[in-house]
């Protein structure tokens, strides 16, 4: 039996405070678009990859025709906060913390290419984040289980051996469908009582709440 453990985290909203960005930038991708959507509904919807977000948002009947153009725009007005993106507070710490009590550190992100470049150097941890699995590695995104069952096989362990930390619905639904232990931080704006019902075992304010409890987290159960 393997004493190899993984810790998985989500990026945006976990570990860089990045999803009102994605709120605001969205909302002005599809109003450039011609689609009038509150940016309450576009809140809930981050987390899921690009084109799911559009079906979640404006329906899977629709004409797709426009999906690339609103994509596109999104990229462009996100990318201008590249430089700049916010690190939660003590989001390294506490990967660094994790790596030194023997876990094997993996991201699990639907962000790629110069994006998730960006929320790495936000990080500022790749000392200690093993591997990472994007959007462009799985077939399917978030809430399906592709995403953290792909950064666990990375890390070369089975699912009662690891901990899956994210801020979305999406995030815990893809956890418990995957067979990993699902934590939550409410660092993304998602309200506690959504987290849990969505699985999270337990919840947390934020990256730096976690590091502060992890003695009495899911983390040392598995220690």
């Amino acid at each position: 039996m393997t004493t190899k453990r993984a810790a998985i985290f989500d990026i945006d909203g976990t570990l860089v405070d990045t999803n009102h960005l994605h709120v605001v930038t969205w909302w002005e991708a599809l109003r450039q678009g011609d689609h009038d959507v509150p940016m309450r509904e576009i809140h809930r919807a981050v987390g899921l990859s690009g084109g799911d977000l559009l079906d979640h948002l404006l329906g899977d009947d629709r004409d797709h025709d426009g999906d690339d153009q609103l994509s596109a725009a999104h990229h462009a007005l996100y990318a201008t906060y590249f430089e700049r993106l916010p690190a939660l507070d003590a989001a390294g710490d506490l990967l660094r913390a994790l790596a030194g009590r023997g876990w094997e550190i993996v991201l699990a992100t639907s962000a790629s290419g110069a994006e998730l470049a960006a929320l790495r150097s936000a990080i500022d941890a790749d000392d200690v984040i093993r591997a990472v699995t994007s959007a462009d590695d799985v077939a399917d995104g978030k809430p399906a289980p592709d995403p953290v069952r792909q950064a666990r096989e990375l890390a070369g362990v089975p699912s009662e051996r690891a901990v899956f930390v994210g801020d979305s619905v999406w995030d815990m639904q893809a956890a418990v469908r995957d067979g990993v232990t699902p934590l939550a931080v409410l660092s993304g704006g998602i309200p506690r009582a959504d987290l849990t019902d969505a699985g999270a075992r337990d919840v947390y304010r934020d990256p730096a709440d976690l590091l502060a409890r992890l003695d009495d987290s899911a983390f040392a159960d598995l220690e």
